[in-house]
C-alpha cells in the first residue's frame, strides 16, 4: 500500500472487530471516505460485500483493484498484464520533466520509467478493474522509490536512499471476492447507495487536503498533464476542487449531511481529536441515529509534528504543543449493548 496521511494501517483490526460485532452476519457494508481502501479490504476479507468510495480519482482506482477485483479470477491475467509493463520503453515528457526535474519527487532515471509504463496501460486499453491493478501496481512501485516524508507537499532537499533504488512493478495484494466502486461527493454516494448493514465513514477532519497532499497519484492516474503551480508542483485544481470537510466553518454541515444521507442500521465513525468537529458534537450528530459508544486509541501525531517548526530556510524555530494524539472510533447502533460490545470488541482487537 502506498504510504499515506489518516491511513487506518494500525487501527484496522479494531476496526474489523468492531465491525463485526455490529454485523455478525455480515452483509453489505458502505466505505464512504476509502482512502487507500485498507479499511474496505478488511471487511472484505472479514466475509462483507464491500461498497467503496472516494471522489478522487486515484483513491477510486485503489478501490477498483482492491474492492471490485476478485483475486481468483484476475490474479493470473494481472500477472502477465504486469510483467508485459516491466518491459515498456522509458519515455521522458510531462512527467518527467514536472515531477522529477522541475521538482524531485522521483529520480529522473525512474521518472522514465513512470513515464514509459503509464503509456503503455493506456495503449493496452485494458478494461476495468484490470486497468486499475496495473495503474495500483505502478501508484505502489514509485511510492516505493520517491524522495518525500510521505506526502507530496514537498520532496526532501537531498535524494532519499530508495529514491536511488530502480523502479519494481509487483502485482498488487489482491483479495477474492468482489465489491462495488464509486467515486462520488460522499453524501451524493450514500444517497446512490440505498440500504446497506453498515456503513464506515472516516472523512477529512482538519485543513489539509489528501488532494493536496497526493496529487501526484491523481495526476498519473487521470494522465492529463495539468497546469502545475509552486515548488511541489501541484495541479492547478488543487485550488479549486476544495472539499467542505477541509473547512472549519463548513464541515458541519457538511458531517451532518452525510449522516443523515446513510442509510444504515449500523455505523462505525473513525475521527481524530485534533478535528474541527469535537468529540461532543460529533456524539451528539450521531445520536439521532442510535445508540453511540466510543473507544479511544492513542497514537503519535503525523508526521509534521515529529518533524518539528521550521522557517523557509529550513531552521527550527518553534516547538510542537504535543506528540500524540487520539484516534476515536464511534459504534452507532439500535441498542446501547450493541454498540458497547463493539467498542469492546475494537479495544480487544488493537490491544
Amino acid at each position: 500500500m502506498i504510504k499515506y496521511l489518516g491511513s487506518k494501517r494500525l487501527l484496522v483490526n479494531a476496526i474489523s472487530a468492531g465491525a463485526e460485532a455490529l454485523v455478525p452476519r455480515r452483509g453489505r457494508a458502505f466505505d464512504l471516505f476509502s482512502g487507500t481502501s485498507r479499511v474496505g479490504q478488511a471487511l472484505k476479507r472479514s466475509g462483507f460485500s464491500v461498497l467503496s468510495n472516494d471522489i478522487n480519482a486515484y483513491a477510486a482506482t485503489l478501490a477498483r483493484c482492491y474492492i471490485a477485483a476478485d483475486k481468483a479470477q484476475l490474479a493470473g491475467p494481472a500477472q502477465e498484464i504486469i510483467e508485459e509493463l516491466a518491459q515498456a520503453p522509458e519515455k521522458r515528457g510531462h512527467f518527467t520533466e514536472t515531477w522529477c526535474e522541475e521538482s524531485r519527487f522521483f529520480h529522473p532515471e525512474n521518472g522514465v520509467k513512470i513515464e514509459g509504463i503509464r503509456v503503455r496501460i493506456d495503449a493496452l486499453n485494458l478494461a476495468e478493474p484490470l486497468r486499475s491493478i496495473a495503474l495500483t501496481s505502478l501508484m505502489e512501485a514509485a511510492d516505493r522509490v520517491d524522495s518525500t516524508t510521505g506526502v507530496q507537499m514537498a520532496y526532501l532537499k537531498a535524494w532519499a536512499k530508495r529514491a536511488h533504488k530502480p523502479l519494481a512493478l509487483r502485482l498488487p495484494a489482491l483479495t477474492d471476492g468482489s465489491g462495488e466502486v464509486l467515486q462520488m461527493d460522499a453524501a451524493a454516494a450514500a444517497r446512490a447507495a440505498g440500504t446497506v448493514d453498515l456503513a464506515y465513514l472516516d472523512p477529512p477532519y482538519n485543513q489539509h487536503s489528501y488532494l493536496g497532499n497526493y496529487h501526484i497519484w491523481e495526476s498519473l492516474v487521470l494522465w492529463d498533464e495539468p497546469e502545475v503551480y509552486g515548488v511541489a508542483c501541484k495541479r492547478d485544481d488543487v485550488r479549486s476542487r476544495r472539499s467542505a470537510f477541509n473547512s472549519k466553518r463548513k464541515v458541519h454541515a457538511a458531517l451532518a449531511e452525510v449522516i443523515d444521507a446513510v442509510d444504515a442500521r449500523t455505523m462505525l465513525v473513525s475521527f481524530n481529536d485534533e478535528g474541527f468537529v469535537t468529540e461532543e458534537e460529533l456524539i451528539e450528530m450521531l445520536t439521532e441515529r442510535g445508540e453511540v459508544a466510543v473507544a479511544r486509541f492513542d497514537y503519535k501525531r503525523y508526521v509534521g509534528a515529529q518533524i518539528g517548526i521550521h522557517n523557509p530556510k529550513g531552521e527550527r524555530v518553534g516547538t510542537v504543543g504535543k506528540l500524540r494524539n487520539s484516534e476515536l472510533l464511534f459504534a452507532v447502533a439500535p441498542r446501547r449493548a450493541m454498540a458497547a460490545a463493539a467498542v469492546a470488541s475494537a479495544e480487544a482487537a488493537r490491544q
